[in-house]
């Protein structure tokens, strides 16, 4: 078939350019349909285009999306065009991984430069990669994927192989073997194997249940550090800028880089203005990097961005830069000690030696009595009469005694305790990360449960972080949405410079050639950008076309204000525009403009109406952003490429263009936070760089400040006034502070240090770069996840991963949780401690024996050692957590009422276990062996019921809540199974006789009646703290404040 050209025809120059003598009355019909449509687009196109598209407007958590004006269709097709280039198969992947890391400007010049590099690897340096699967999987398979080889876990063996270094268990399986040598020889394999053979099968159970509960948490540390690991980076792909994984960028992604960033990968400078870097954690060089397009393109994974920002295409991933290499050599294992572990390893060695010496005398004692011929068969035959007893019977009834003394030190020494520190962390830290926080590092979780005092950013944490421009004030004028069109259009095209030029935000369309863009940069960009292209009619594209930038004073937390100088391409004039909090940029500013292009000079008394107009903004809780503008001369504006004789933009004699009022809506719920954390006993103190106006607003209707209360001088300071005060005075009125407004990074530090010389503990939030020293110097640094730069979250221990207070709230309650889980198991297991060494000792010297062999205590301890832990240290934080004061510095571990709760638990155990050993026969006329089945099961069931009392230290229902703990109520039935088979169907391996009902029943009733003794206890009052604390509180204070 042969192609027919089918001719095109304008159908616009088709009705207009012929006569209308010429028309028939259907083409008239055409032409007046047209010009009506044509009429009536052209009065839209006149209206402000935020009326018409607003509702319209897409949003989302990382970008505010709205109508533009469409650009002609083969924008897309140019587009699609561009971001489709194909990567030159002769580029060598290790070459420009070797260029990089060695910064050969040679190499880079050979290969064209940064833009020649760009196009050989595909690249586009507006639109980015294509960035689909395809092209994406391509270049992970031709350049590497940008992870890095982590040496292997440790796995299953090496946590049983830790656990055979421990000396008593080593001790126990050589009289294991013995034991079963002597056995076996004596009685026969078939008959002989049970005592030896049963301390072999009960060691390897306590073994195997430990190491796989090491293993287990182990590798839930390994998970969640991965997931702390996982750093979103932005990048743009096919002309879209999105958030993506450090883990999936690819070689040739455009990567945007702003002030504390961490950089994801080896790349070059493509875009930028002030870049610095800090390569110290490659180089060692504390000095930060200048890095530009003509002197130094080069950057280095892992290095952080110090000062201004950039766009950088990324040459080499994961293991082809230095920073992969350096990390895979890194152990991911980590032997770090809590504060707790610390103080529980004292515990667990002052116990254990206590233990030793128990053992050690109960070994005495056994020895002399057996070798004094005090000792009997169960015949009623002396077991040693001298010479005439077989010197294997000798050997094996030393081995019996030795394992049953060794037996008492593996039970006396509490080694449940760091399992349950480990087991609670691990349970704490998952279920702290569906609650939105991130714990880095594990002090942090034990260590918030002290907190006293929480110093808290408002932008973010406070607030929503959803900013949106709802007043405009243009000199002494407030312009409201109908009388934007009032405005003199020069001072519209300042804005628009101001703005679009003056900012580290970018406005992009969704797709090439769509008519919907996307905003992106902080919260306050991107209020201030839509407000200009929605109310201010501001075309960025446009803006940028006509300027060129010159230099750039980058916005940060002490200067609160970022500067521009631009040239205007048409008549290359140089302008410098301003922006930053409202009170600096107007002390900056010598003359105003009026909504009618008019400028006037700002005297005292205008200056004075502004301030009031910006007091006022500030007391409704409006943030109040200024801009100011001046057009200076080339003399004016000397510019040198050696970043130290670069000169500051000016900073005088400014014109102010007008004032923004932004709303950042206080968070649903932190009212709430505020008044619960206030009740448990914490003080909340706000810092922020707000104004005082809008810090005591926001202050107020979050309830940190008190709305039927009168705020007392001291309560509320500026940053400066505070800086100010001698040290003296900043502790004596640290105190009382529960606002710093106007306040800098610097202030943070100060009033976390005069708080922690204070004695207080405390946790401070923040997010930015120049956080990271209050951070690091409080007892817990709190980074935002959404807001929060590299540089911050690397510096703090736990991530609030949604930047919310209530999270921090949450945070407390589980630090709470984890100190007070802790509380409860010691009481539990030192209880069994005391009772189990009083017992075997006093049955030992009165009896010559112990009534509780090596496999059952082996058994107890596996009870309250992995068993014990896995309940009480799994309980979730209630309400109850909140009520009662911080812990602080000084606080004991086992407190009063602890000592109350276990010692009386402890004697009621003695007193009914020594009954049933020297009375039990009579009472129950039963044989000794059975009896022994009595003590052996009522002891274990006192267990079992005093983990109920456990529960609750100081509340008297110890059952509230008990059904939200599965996994207690589980493990009470399983260790309930278990007894029961062991002394029915396990005779010979536990050395146990079966019992009937009675006997069950008694034995039940004997253990159960811990339950009305813990209640009653409870009514006995005890003093807050124990009496040798006092002792050791100068001590305590004299010591590192981070290990209590």
């Amino acid at each position: 078939m042969s192609d027919t050209k089918i001719p095109r025809y304008n159908c616009s120059t088709l009705l207009i350019n012929v006569t209308t003598s010429t028309l028939t009355k259907a083409q008239k019909r055409w032409r007046l349909a047209y010009w009506t449509i044509y009429s009536f687009r052209a009065m839209l196109s006149v209206l402000p285009k935020g009326r018409l598209l607003s509702a319209e407007i897409l949003t989302s958590h990382d970008y505010i999306a709205l109508d533009v004006e469409p650009e002609p269709s083969s924008s897309h097709d140019e587009a699609n065009k561009l971001v489709s280039n194909s990567i030159d198969p002769d580029m060598d992947g290790i070459r420009l991984a070797e260029m990089v890391k060695n910064k050969d400007s040679h190499t880079l010049s050979l290969l064209g430069g940064v833009e020649g590099v760009a196009n050989a690897l595909g690249t586009n340096p507006e639109y980015g990669i294509n960035g689909n699967d395809e092209d994406v999987s391509r270049r992970s398979q031709l350049f590497g994927a940008n992870t890095y080889h982590k040496p292997p876990p440790k796995g299953l063996l090496h946590f049983v192989l830790e656990a055979f270094k421990d000396t008593t268990i080593l001790i126990l399986l050589v009289c294991a073997a013995l034991s079963l040598g002597f056995g076996i020889k004596e009685h026969g394999a078939e008959e002989g194997w049970y005592e030896g053979g049963s301390i072999f099968v009960a060691v390897f159970l306590v073994i195997v249940v430990s190491a796989f509960s090491n293993f287990r948490q182990a590798r839930q540390f390994d998970k969640l550090s991965k997931i702390s690991n996982n750093i979103k980076v932005e990048v743009v792909r096919e002309a879209r800028r999105l958030q993506i994984s450090i883990f999936d960028l690819v070689v040739g992604d455009i990567v945007f880089l702003k002030i504390g960033d961490q950089i994801p990968a080896d790349g070059l400078f493509l875009d930028g203005h002030s870049l610095q870097v800090d390569e110290s954690s490659m180089t060692g060089e504390s000095d930060h990097v200048e890095v530009d397009s003509t002197n130094n393109p080069f950057l280095f994974s892992g290095s952080k961005v110090a000062d201004g920002y950039a766009q950088m295409l990324v040459v080499s991933v994961g293991m082809n830069t230095a920073w992969g290499e350096m990390m895979s050599s890194i152990s991911s294992d980590s032997n770090e000690r809590t504060p707790l572990q610390a103080r529980l390893d004292k515990l667990t060695s002052t116990i254990g030696k206590v233990g030793l010496a128990v053992a050690f005398l109960v070994l005495v004692v056994l020895l002399a009595r057996y070798f004094t011929g005090n000792t009997k068969d169960e015949n009623g035959i002396k077991e040693y009469n001298g010479s005439n007893t077989d010197i294997d019977d000798v050997f094996n009834a030393v081995v019996s005694i030795v394992a049953a003394a060794v037996t008492i030190v593996v039970v006396a020494i509490p080694e449940g305790l760091p399992l349950a520190v480990t087991l609670t962390l691990a349970y704490s830290m998952k279920r702290m990360m569906t609650d939105q926080a991130m714990v880095r590092k594990l002090p942090a979780c034990e260590t918030m449960g002290s907190a006293t005092v929480i110093c808290t950013d408002k932008t973010g944490t406070l607030t929503l972080n959803q900013m949106k421009v709802t007043k405009f004030w243009l000199g002494q004028e407030s312009i409201v949405q109908e009388t934007y069109c009032k405005i003199a259009s020069s001072i519209r095209d300042l804005f628009h410079q101001g703005v679009g030029l003056n900012t580290t935000g970018s406005v992009s369309k969704l797709k090439p050639g769509s008519s919907v863009a996307e905003f992106s940069g902080s919260p306050t960009e991107k209020a201030v950008l839509s407000w200009a292209v929605l109310e201010m009619g501001m075309e960025m594209d446009k803006v940028k076309q006509k300027y060129s930038i010159l230099h750039v004073e980058t916005f940060n937390s002490e200067k609160k204000r970022s500067g521009v100088l631009i040239r205007r391409k048409a008549d290359n004039t140089t302008h410098i525009h301003w922006k930053g909090a409202a009170e600096i940029i107007l002390a900056m500013c010598s003359h105003y403009y009026e909504s009618n292009g008019v400028i006037k000079s700002m005297d005292g008394n205008g200056r004075s109406q502004m301030e009031n107009i910006i007091h006022g903004m500030a007391a409704s809780s409006l943030r109040c952003i200024a801009f100011a503008y001046k057009q200076v001369s080339e003399e004016e504006t000397a510019y040198n490429n050696d970043v130290k004789a670069r000169q500051r933009l000016k900073e005088e004699g400014l014109t102010l263009l007008g004032i923004v009022g932004i709303k950042d809506p206080c968070r649903p719920g932190v009212q709430k936070a505020v008044e619960a954390c206030q009740s448990a006993g914490v003080e909340i103190k706000m810092i922020t760089g707000d104004n005082v106006f809008t810090a005591k607003a926001i202050a107020t209707e979050c309830g940190i400040l008190r709305l039927d209360q009168q705020v007392e001088k001291g309560e509320v300071v500026e940053g400066v006034e505070f800086r100010n005060y001698t040290d003296e005075e900043r502790i004596q009125k640290v105190d009382k502070i529960r606002v710093m407004a106007r306040s800098s990074p610097f202030d943070k530090l100060l009033m976390v240090q005069c708080l922690k010389k204070k004695g207080h503990v405390v946790a401070v939030t923040g997010d930015g770069t120049n956080d990271a020293p209050a951070l690091k110097e409080a007892d817990v640094g709190l980074s935002m996840g959404i807001q929060g730069t590299e540089v911050a979250k690397e510096s703090s221990d736990i991530v609030i991963l949604d930047d919310d207070f209530t999270s921090v709230a949450t945070v407390l309650r589980w630090g709470r949780c984890v100190y007070t889980n802790i509380q409860k198991f010691i009481q539990f297991q030192l209880t069994v401690n005391v009772a189990a060494l009083v017992i075997n000792f006093i049955a030992a010297v009165s009896a010559g024996e112990v009534p509780l062999t090596a496999v059952q205590l082996l058994w107890v301890n596996l009870i309250m050692d992995t068993l014990g832990a896995l309940a009480l240290a799994t309980d979730r934080p209630t309400d109850e957590l909140m009520q009662r004061p911080p812990v602080g510095r000084t606080e004991p571990l086992i407190t009063n009422i602890m000592w109350r709760n276990l010692l009386s638990q402890a004697l009621y155990q003695i007193t009914i276990l020594l009954i049933l050993q020297f009375k039990g026969e009579s009472i129950f006329n039963v044989s000794p062996e059975v009896n022994d089945t009595l003590i052996f099961n009522t002891f274990v069931f006192c267990q079992v019921f005093n983990e109920f009392n456990a529960r609750k230290l100081e509340k008297r229902n110890v059952f509230k809540g008990i059904h939200k703990n599965k996994l207690f109520l589980g493990i009470i039935g399983i260790t309930v199974v278990l007894q029961v088979v062991m002394v029915e169907f396990l005779k010979k391996f536990a050395d146990t006789e079966r019992l009937n009902w009675q006997q069950w029943l008694a034995c039940i009733a004997m253990a159960a009646f811990t339950w009305p003794i813990g209640w009653a206890v409870k009514f006995i009052p005890v003093t807050e703290k124990p009496i040798f604390s006092y002792l050791k509180r100068l001590r305590f204070l004299k010591e590192d404040a981070s290990l209590w």
